[in-house]
């Protein structure tokens, strides 16, 4: 390769990167809503793996999902992404703060999946949870 094709070739490359580095970036920006898995499923609550529902501040992981026991609600149970918009961290559930804290870097969601404290830029997707008898139903 001779030096006048080294620099096309690299000139080429750069400009490739740099559209496809903004090209990427807009589509991480045009997202702003809520975010988090469609789910539809249900789980028992006799199960012995659903067990730390069974006080309120326990919680469970399914399908992309956590789901928390609360006292604030008619139900007890409330469910919401599981999956930080920041860095893609797995949040938990602070029953003492009733919201959801991601370990990664401080992000915290209200009951409503609402980002109120650090570097999250959009809010994780809630859930609709319906009780009925030992079932509970997650949607959405």
């Amino acid at each position: 390769m001779n030096r006048k094709q080294f620099f096309k070739t690299t000139a080429v490359a750069i400009a490739g990167i740099a559209v496809g580095g903004s090209f990427v970036e807009s589509c991480k920006k045009s997202s702003n809503g809520p975010q988090g898995p469609t789910v539809n499923f249900t789980i028992d609550l006799n199960s012995s793996t659903y067990s730390p529902l069974s006080v309120t501040g326990g919680y469970v992981y399914v399908q992309g999902v956590i789901i928390a026991r609360i006292s604030s609600l008619l139900d007890g149970f409330i469910a919401v992404a599981q999956t930080c918009t920041h860095n893609g961290c797995t949040v938990t559930f602070a029953a003492g703060s009733q919201s959801f804290v991601c370990p990664c870097h401080g992000g915290t969601y209200d009951l409503n999946g609402n980002v109120i404290a650090g570097p999250p830029p959009y809010p994780i997707k809630r859930y609709t949870v319906t009780r009925n008898g030992n079932i509970l139903t997650v949607a959405g």
